[in-house]
């Protein structure tokens, strides 16, 4: 059985952190905290069985407190992005911080999102549960929104993130893990990875803004078409910085999720298949960290391309989206989100 120890990893305003570790019988060990449900590490074997961590973050409490582009972090209570923080529900209007510089858009949450709160946290067989009430107007959201976050480490080698939420009041939510991962364990950038994702569509952005106009377009002629095993540097050199989300082909498995991309690096012979609910996923080739200097576990520099995302959720500003699948959650409904991550060795070449 999964082993799940809790030690102590600092202190936010006066609140204790904690670092939860889930190891399983296999050698798979991950870490997360419960400062904004952070997946600080995540250990998985070579094909010759070496460990070593392939997500990016950091050693501390103290540099995540810092500021980072959600290494590792839960974003909510809306991820992505909400066309310049405003949005109606019936005849009322809202309006959220726009806390994203470059775009002006509101981002994953707010200016202070989920992924900057502690939450209460339980160890449980296999993982961790995560609770937290988002009171009414945090971030400018309506609603009190109780929020429930299981993280666990199963022995099949599978990694699971579920979210459930109930409000008093219609409410946007849209919740997902932002973990950047690299498969080669930083032995190299994200580029030789290889690529697959189950999605014959996307939704095109106006690249000034980050925000889709409502176009659903077929990813076949483009350089992000990844419906076959692709090397990530094939399609980068076509186009270099690649956030954009795509429409998940709905083909649920018999525990109700579908697949949804996955991801290998030959070298190392790491991959990872991603199954979920979720009718999105989001694909972020981590071009912007090269913005600003990055120093990551053991003072390693983060740059352009040193992880990639893959964030399973709604479509972005689907609240302003009519014909997007809807993120509005009302009272006596229950949020419900499951994605799974099967990690596994690939042949010999």
């Amino acid at each position: 059985m999964t082993q799940v120890t809790e030690t102590p990893f600092g202190e936010h305003q006066g609140q204790a952190v904690s670092l939860f570790t889930l190891t399983n019988a296999q050698g798979i060990r991950l870490a997360v905290t419960n400062y904004g449900c952070i997946v600080t590490q995540l250990w998985l074997p070579d094909r010759h069985g070496r460990l070593a961590d392939v997500v990016l973050g950091f050693d501390t409490l103290a540099e995540y407190q810092a500021g980072h582009p959600f290494f590792g972090a839960i974003a909510g209570r809306c991820a992505n992005r909400i066309g310049g923080g405003r949005f109606r529900l019936g005849e009322e209007s809202f309006t959220l911080a726009c806390n994203e510089a470059a775009t002006g858009q509101h981002l994953h949450g707010g200016v202070r999102g989920f992924d900057k709160y502690v939450w209460q946290a339980e160890a449980e067989a296999d993982g961790v549960c995560f609770r937290r009430v988002s009171p009414d107007g945090e971030e400018g959201y309506p609603g009190t929104l109780t929020v429930t976050h299981r993280v666990r480490l199963t022995e099949e080698n599978v990694l699971h993130f579920e979210y459930e939420a109930v409000t008093d009041r219609a409410t946007p939510v849209n919740l997902t893990n932002h973990s950047y991962y690299n498969l080669s364990a930083q032995a190299d950038d994200i580029r030789g990875h290889r690529l697959q994702i189950e999605a014959d569509l996307y939704t095109p952005v106006d690249p000034a803004t980050m925000l889709p106009g409502g176009e659903i377009r077929a990813v076949a002629g483009t350089p992000l078409d990844f419906r076959q095993p692709i090397a990530l540097g094939a399609a980068m050199a076509k186009q270099p910085a690649i956030d954009i989300n795509y429409v998940l082909r709905a083909r649920s498995t018999e525990n109700g999720l579908h697949p949804a991309a996955t991801l290998a690096d030959p070298v190392s012979g790491r991959a990872m298949r991603v199954f979920t609910d979720q009718p999105g996923l989001q694909l972020y080739n981590g071009a912007k960290l090269s913005n600003r200097p990055w120093a990551g576990k053991g003072g390693l520099p983060y740059g352009a391309f040193s992880g990639l995302c893959l964030e399973t959720q709604a479509f972005p500003d689907s609240v302003n989206q009519p014909h997007f699948p809807g993120v509005v959650l009302q009272p006596g409904e229950v949020y419900r989100h499951h994605t799974a991550h099967h990690f596994s060795i690939l042949r010999e070449a």
